[in-house]
């Protein structure tokens, strides 16, 4: 039988398939690192901590202008697009791309993965 970490590993290794995704991770809402795939040379906790920060601080804005609740976060610099997305109630998955990644099937593909890290959390 596979653990959670396990099932949430194969659902990231299953991402990676989407071109232009470098790494990703499911992140619990507090920012401890649930699972990843993340290259060598990157704090898999430290990205973990600061995605989780960066979404709640988004959640708090756009709560604050009464527009609801953020679909995700998108951060993006010349050399990497990273964007943050709801998994549930107890996650966030995280995936940093290319700069020239194809955005729409990105989303495409964490809204499909989110699905499946919800129906093994929550």
């Amino acid at each position: 039988m596979n653990t959670t970490k396990e099932m949430l590993e194969k659902l990231l290794n299953d991402l990676k398939k989407v071109g232009g995704i470098e790494a990703s991770a499911v992140v619990s809402r507090d920012g401890l690192l649930m699972a990843s795939d993340i290259p060598s040379g990157i704090h898999a906790e430290t990205f973990a901590a600061m995605n989780a920060t960066m979404v709640g601080a988004a959640e708090t804005a756009i709560s604050e202008l009464k527009k609801g609740v953020p679909e995700r976060v998108i951060a993006e610099s010349k050399e990497a697009k990273v964007i943050a997305t709801g998994a549930g109630s107890k996650a966030l998955l995280v995936v940093m791309t290319s700069p020239d990644a194809g955005l729409g099937l990105v989303l495409v593909e964490m809204e499909r993965i989110t699905e499946k890290i919800k129906s093994i959390l929550d």
